[in-house]
């Protein structure tokens, strides 16, 4: 089986840089947290709890040591709090996540009302709305908008949105407010991986998208190959290939969201390699 593999796919900057940190972290010796999953890719979390590095689902459990701040970010109120109790905070927040805080802070301070392109449950867009003063209308798609909105209006998204969604909610509100101001915060990464996925969908009998089932850019992938490529398929690990996905294929695509490390990829491509092709 011939196996093509996506021109950008796999780990971002901000995803090497947070397990750098946390490599750090933990060679640094005394105990080591994360505050939620260091980055939404169940085997890469599993990696670092072997190395030492546990996962706290509240400050209270962190009694002492050092805290990571998961790439996603948080309220700035946790940092502030993490500190008060001694605790020693390494922030592994994605820069391009703190570029929308930063964003989503400036538009609060200059009396915008804000729209947060997003997941209104993905811990990313809870640090956006908290930065954005925490009255911020979340939206997943236009029909979210709500129905009445003030003259000045400012839009902040999550990184991870693909950009046809922020042009359409761009043009919903072009006709509805007097000012509008956008703050474009799509990670680059992102976009660049979703513009190869599709073409890469395109081009191959079967697609294989590498990465966490609760990774939202990864699953944004597989929605994208999906509408392109109707014999996509959303793995983890190689473990969850099944033949028959590949019956008649002959060049099968891999493509794999921000958060998935080479080897997992790696493991996909040679368990497909190994398939005998009969297209």
């Amino acid at each position: 089986m011939r196996v093509v593999v996506a021109r950008h796919a796999g780990v971002c900057y901000g995803v090497e840089r947070a397990l750098k940190l946390a490599d750090e972290a933990a060679a640094s010796g005394g105990p080591v947290a994360s505050l939620g999953p260091l980055i939404h890719n169940p085997q890469a979390v599993a990696a670092l709890e072997d190395k030492g590095i546990g996962v706290a689902s509240a400050l209270d459990e962190v009694e002492d040591g050092t805290l990571i701040i998961r790439t996603h970010g948080v309220d700035p109120a946790v940092i502030a709090d993490a500190e008060s109790r001694k605790l020693h905070v390494v922030d592994a927040t994605c820069p391009f996540v703190r570029a929308a805080h930063t964003c989503a802070a400036n538009l609060h301070t200059d009396g915008y009302e804000i729209v947060i392109v997003g997941e209104a449950d993905h811990p990313e867009v809870e640090g956006i709305l908290a930065h954005a003063g925490g009255g911020a209308h979340i939206v997943q798609r236009v029909a979210d908008l709500p129905p009445r909105l003030g003259r000045r209006v400012g839009i902040v998204v999550q990184t991870t949105q693909p950009p046809a969604l922020l042009a359409q909610v761009v043009t919903a509100l072009l006709p509805r407010t007097a000012e509008l101001r956008v703050c474009n915060t799509i990670c680059s990464a992102t976009a660049q991986r979703q513009t190869a996925a599709a073409e890469l969908a395109d081009e191959v009998d079967v697609i294989v998208v590498v990465g966490g089932h609760n990774s939202g850019n990864t699953t944004r992938l597989a929605e994208i190959c999906a509408a392109r490529n109707p014999r996509t398929h959303h793995v983890e690990t190689a473990d969850e290939l099944q033949d028959e996905w590949f019956s008649g294929a002959s060049v099968v695509g891999v493509t794999a969201g921000a958060s998935t490390p080479d080897m997992q990829i790696r493991g996909v491509i040679d368990a497909v390699e190994a398939l005998p092709s009969d297209g």
